[in-house]
């Protein structure tokens, strides 16, 4: 009897969870990615405002699983999924699956108003990061030489849309750079005089954390220097203006931090939920077809009153779990369901502050920040790749240098 074919659509947390599950066993798995590494996500708002290099929170796909002679990677787009025929359609072949398990992740979500993307970059990718670094840094260059106080003005302005952990994480991020870590390199500007406005449309921050949490993290940034504000929705988002109901703001630097969404459902050719998952059974498969299974931000899994977060943790269980199904392949039947186990949320707002929103624990400032580090450290794959990482912040934490905020590529050229 020949060993059952699993093609794996993604390597980002959930794909690579379920890979390595089945590294060195009976199971032919076949990954297929656009990219040729995984990227620890989490870490990628430190790459685009320069504490870190992408080969840092980069690995390539294939060096990871060199040794797990099963496991074969392909660099490749898929186009589409033949549910009938069981195979994968990329743009440079078709690759039959006895199980299939779609790990696509998320991309960045404008609520229908796509023209905005040029102008407001999210963060996503390598790509999106070094071009969020290059606009940031090439902003303070630009306002050097700028005559015109209010174009000077907009190029020291930044906004940030979104009030999650992505954008308290850029916004803290930002207003160190502009207060701390460029004082003293220019001779015509002052970078502290830099202006950093985090746009929300709720009422609060960190929507889901502690509301403890929501207002130290709020008058954490505040004391940072970022302008808050609340209960706003963007209106409009042009090259050099975002506008709000009741106000424009000038700025040459705009980062979406306001949602993803999931592009998954026209791929498998099945409904999509609002929030563009798809709904996935006890055991993360497609209802329609048990030999598909969905996992990470793409499937909608079902959880106390709502559904499972899109967050890092969750989708590495999903991928475990899956990959312990497919491991046991003759078995998968009789299995138990996928149970998801919160253990919190985290976020960093600056040097010494973050909070931490455990299941029975919250707490902030530099513990919070302090706890946020030990974990991210954990969860990095290689032990090389987390010393380098853990000597980096050391580094930056005893000097309070961006060492990694070269500028690579112009406005009009996406960096290499």
């Amino acid at each position: 009897m020949n060993p059952p074919k699993a093609v794996i659509i993604g390597c980002g947390f959930a794909g690579l969870a379920a890979a390595k599950q089945l590294a060195d066993t009976e199971v032919e798995v076949t990954i297929i990615d656009q990219s040729n590494h995984h990227l620890f996500q989490p870490l990628l708002y430190q790459v685009a405002t320069g504490d870190l290099s992408p080969s840092e929170i980069a690995w390539p796909i294939r060096s990871i699983f060199a040794q797990a002679k099963n496991i074969t990677v392909i660099q490749d787009e898929v186009l589409q999924v033949d549910k009938a025929e069981k195979q994968v359609i990329t743009q440079n072949g078709r690759y039959a699956y006895d199980y299939l398990v779609v790990a696509t992740g998320a991309q960045n979500a404008y609520f229908g108003q796509e023209q905005w993307a040029p102008h407001a970059p999210g963060l996503k990718n390598l790509k999106d990061a070094l071009s969020i670094r290059r606009d940031i840094f090439s902003a303070f260059e630009q306002a050097e030489r700028c005559d015109d106080e209010t174009e000077r003005q907009a190029y020291m302005t930044f906004v940030v849309i979104g009030g999650g952990p992505t954008g308290v994480e850029m916004a803290g991020a930002i207003a160190e750079i502009a207060r701390s870590t460029l004082a003293k390199d220019f001779r015509h500007i002052d970078t502290r005089k830099a202006r950093v406005v985090l746009v929300e449309g709720g009422k609060q921050l960190l929507a889901g954390f502690d509301d403890r949490l929501c207002r130290y993290a709020a008058k954490a940034l505040q004391r940072m220097g970022v302008e808050l504000i609340f209960d706003r929705f963007v209106q409009n988002i042009e090259a050099d203006t975002v506008s709000l109901a009741d106000q424009h703001i000038a700025a040459h630097t705009i980062i979406w931090a306001a949602g993803v969404k999931p592009q998954v459902a026209q791929l498998l050719g099945v409904e999509a939920q609002k929030n563009g998952k798809v709904a996935v059974d006890a055991k993360l498969r497609l209802p329609t077809h048990p030999d598909i299974f969905v996992v990470g931000d793409a499937a909608a899994v079902d959880w106390q009153d709502g559904t499972v977060p899109g967050i890092a943790p969750a989708a590495k269980q999903q991928g475990q779990y899956v990959g312990r199904l497919l491991r046991q392949h003759a078995t998968i039947e009789e299995a138990k369901p996928f149970k998801y186990q919160h253990a919190g949320n985290l976020a960093t707002i600056g040097r010494h502050k973050a909070v931490a929103d455990l299941k029975r624990l919250k707490f902030k400032g530099w513990p919070a920040w302090y706890f946020w580090g030990l974990i991210h450290i954990y969860f990095l794959i290689g032990v090389r790749s987390a010393t380098v990482i853990l000597l980096q912040w050391f580094w930056t934490y005893l000097t309070n240098r961006k060492p990694a905020r070269l500028i690579i590529g112009s406005k009009n050229k996406d960096p290499d």
